[in-house]
């Protein structure tokens, strides 16, 4: 086989040889296209871990308009493979796509990091950037730039993979594209640990900012290194010669083929065995049979978005799932966006074992398990980690606090007085002692709520005269009988992101300023509260700035230990002697239920991702004709696109109330898919495209032994000849 292949090559190129070279049964060639492969990921994920704090807190857009953009570039990613199938498979070939490419990536990479530094505008210093739009700009080009490059050569370094093993190594190959999803993996699981870790070093020239420089400069080297480690494993790579536009010749041959057919529709035409046999009047046999394997393959791509629909809401719905529950997992704890990092350490794991330890045991239990039968198995263990996510999300939803809806109006009382208040309502009286609270917020629909009095002992009652905002939390702050506050709570959901939020109350006479980790509380008014400003958990410490706290006292404090998803008002109140007291009233209780009640799902769908993922890539390669094999790659790649607009179409039509039930609607869904899929497949019969176009080769040979046919397949070639 070995001389077969050097038999099409300049043979005065001293690394002929190098192709017979192989490390464990692979070709040693495909050992540098998996560390290009993991160096990629790593700059890709790195940089996109970060991105969207970049454009909220260097850049200063809100959080709306910084999820358009970063959804948009990931869009962008997963629409380009297109645009690199076509060059490679057309223009340039394989590895010059790569290579053009990955400069192109590497470019928008450092672009990005440059416009990332403080001090390009920092002109006067103080900390801020002077011309904003420049940094934008820049960011904007450079991301332009990486998504050009990473989308280009997506469907490319998997097939050119692919293309370095013989048709006998078909198992050696398969096992190349579970080790290629590993180094994807193991990229991306290291870099966003380590990137984030970057972002928050202070660093800068003039002044000390978050170092997005080199967190952003760190994904531009790897990528750099990623594209140096690719090129000096030149020489030992097999490279085929693009064979003209394929995919002008494959649209011409479909139109001629829909629009013959069209024009002999009628009944004394005898039918033909497939549509496509209508293009043979003016296309070659050969090409019309490639475009057959083709066109089988994308009409088995048609329910796969399903499975990416599900897929990506890691990022999205079980982050938002994992910041209504505790991240308190042993000794450790966890934020809910560090939750995306399971999936990539269940893959490190999960992929040497299923193929190395199910797979055979499958095969010596006698079972044909076919690639498609891996990919219907994968899609139903993803339906089957929505429903999981379904049943936490039920328990969840137990210990969540009712927040108020429509014309409902919650009101919270707070004494802050010295003596003991009552408050009466529509049906309800509550008597509250001094410096406490009601226990839980009272709901009220707003035409019901006619009359509020304060009273206490020997004092005459006052009504309390407010328009409460329909739908919205309130407290009623009182001191007197007469005097009373209506603060508008602001809160009408669980903290973001498992944050805790804080508020203080000020019983000074005077206005006080307040620090807390850093974010400061500005001029509380008297016998006033707060915004909610949020914080992570653990013990914060906070420093009260007041003249009516006399020198000899502590003007520190610290708050108890805030776990997840709480929210808490501290009342600060003058003691006999001139010191500070501080009280702590809880608004919103923390989380109860586990995060590590998530791994489970998280589990089935990292399950489902190995059968499904790296199977689907190893099935567009082997099924895929020797020149059409990046189209078919970036037509999978496509299917990640169109699952996400689907989760948007879903979550945007849908206006599903309960969570839970959204979660089943998705697993609803690709159960249903799923099934389809399965029939599809089981009409679906296996080919060699190799052995296809050999036996176009053997037949031409026969009719025409001087006829060179322009679709042959091209054997390998050296450097030189490239």
């Amino acid at each position: 086989m070995a001389r077969r292949q050097c038999e099409h090559m300049d043979m005065s190129v001293p690394h002929c040889f190098s192709f017979r070279q192989s490390c464990l049964g692979y070709p040693f060639s495909i050992f540098f296209i998996v560390v290009n492969e993991f160096c990629e990921r790593f700059s890709y994920y790195g940089m996109r871990a970060i991105l969207i704090l970049y454009f909220t807190n260097f850049i200063g857009w809100g959080d709306n308009l910084s999820t358009a953009i970063y959804h948009t570039f990931v869009a962008l990613c997963y629409l380009t493979p297109i645009l690199g199938a076509v060059i490679a498979d057309s223009w340039l070939g394989k590895f010059k796509t790569i290579v053009s490419l990955s400069i192109v990536y590497t470019i928008g990479q450092v672009v990005m990091a440059v416009s990332s530094i403080n001090d390009l505008t920092d002109h006067n210093h103080d900390g801020t950037p002077d011309s904003l739009p420049v940094h934008v700009v820049l960011s904007m080009i450079g991301l332009a730039l990486i998504a050009l490059g990473t989308g280009g050569i997506k469907p490319c370094v998997s097939a050119f993979g692919g293309d370095q093993f013989e048709e006998a190594q078909e198992k050696q190959r398969n096992r190349f594209f579970s080790i290629f999803y590993l180094a994807i993996n193991a990229g991306s699981l290291l870099s966003t640990i380590i990137t984030p870790t970057l972002r928050v070093q202070q660093c800068g020239i003039h002044s000390k900012q978050a170092c997005y420089p080199l967190a952003f400069g760190v994904p531009a080297a790897l990528m750099a290194v990623s594209l140096i480690v690719f090129v000096i494993g030149s020489g030992m790579y097999k490279k085929f010669q693009p064979q003209g536009n394929i995919m002008a010749k494959v649209v011409k041959c479909i139109g001629f083929a829909i629009k013959n057919r069209f024009r002999h529709r009628s009944k004394k035409f005898p039918k033909r065995e497939h549509w496509l046999d209508w293009a043979k009047e003016k296309y070659d046999e050969r090409l019309v049979s490639q475009i057959k394997m083709v066109t089988r393959v994308l009409f088995l791509y048609i329910p796969l978005p399903m499975f990416w629909a599900l897929f990506d809401q890691q990022g999205s719905r079980w982050t938002l799932q994992a910041t209504t529950m505790n991240g308190k997992i042993g000794a450790i704890e966890i934020q809910p966006d560090q939750m995306q990092t399971v999936n990539a350490i269940l893959i490190v794991i999960l992929v040497p074992i299923v193929d190395a330890v199910v797979y055979p045991l499958i095969a010596k239990c006698g079972f044909n398990f076919t690639s498609l039968r891996k990919m219907t198995v994968g899609m139903f263990l993803a339906s089957m980690a929505f429903v999981v996510a379904a049943i936490v999300q039920v328990e969840i939803d137990k210990t969540l606090p009712v927040f108020p809806k429509g014309n409902e109006v919650q009101i919270k009382v707070l004494n802050i007085g010295d003596s003991n208040m009552t408050v009466s309502f529509p049906g309800k009286d509550v008597t509250l002692d001094q410096l406490s609270q009601t226990n839980e917020f009272m709901t009220f629909t707003a035409d019901k709520l006619t009359s509020i009095n304060i009273s206490s002992a020997g004092s005459p009652g006052t009504a309390v005269t407010y328009d409460f905002e329909q739908g919205h939390r309130h407290t009623l702050l009182v001191w007197a009988p007469s005097q009373y506050r209506v603060v508008k709570d602001g809160l009408n959901e669980k903290p973001e992101k498992g944050q805790n939020g804080i508020r203080f109350v000020n019983t000074f006479n005077e206005a006080i300023n307040i620090t807390m980790s850093g974010i400061v509380y500005e001029n509380i008014t008297s016998h006033n509260a707060s915004e909610y400003q949020f914080f992570t958990s653990g013990i914060k410490s906070f420093t009260i700035s007041s003249t009516e706290i006399l020198p000899p006292c502590s003007h520190d404090f610290q708050s108890s230990k805030l776990q997840f998803g709480s929210a808490y008002t501290y009342v600060i109140k003058r003691q006999d002697d001139g010191c500070a007291e501080v009280k702590e009233f809880e608004d919103i209780s923390p989380n109860t239920v586990n995060m590590a009640l998530q791994i489970p799902q998280y589990f089935l769908l990292t399950c489902g991702e190995v059968v499904f993922s790296i199977t689907g890539l190893e099935f567009s390669y082997s099924q895929a004709p020797s020149n059409m094999k990046s189209v078919l790659q970036a037509g999978w790649l496509l299917t990640v696109a169109v699952g996400n607009i689907i989760v948007l179409i879903v979550a945007g039509v849908g206006q599903i109330s309960k969570q839970w039930a959204e979660y089943i609607l998705f697993a609803a869904l690709l159960l249903v898919v799923c099934i389809i899929f399965a029939v599809m497949a089981r009409f679906y019969t296996y080919v060699n495209p190799a052995e296809i176009e050999a036996q176009f080769d053997e037949d031409e040979k026969k009719k025409s032994p001087e006829k060179i046919n322009p679709y042959s397949v091209v054997g390998s070639i050296s450097q030189t000849q490239m």
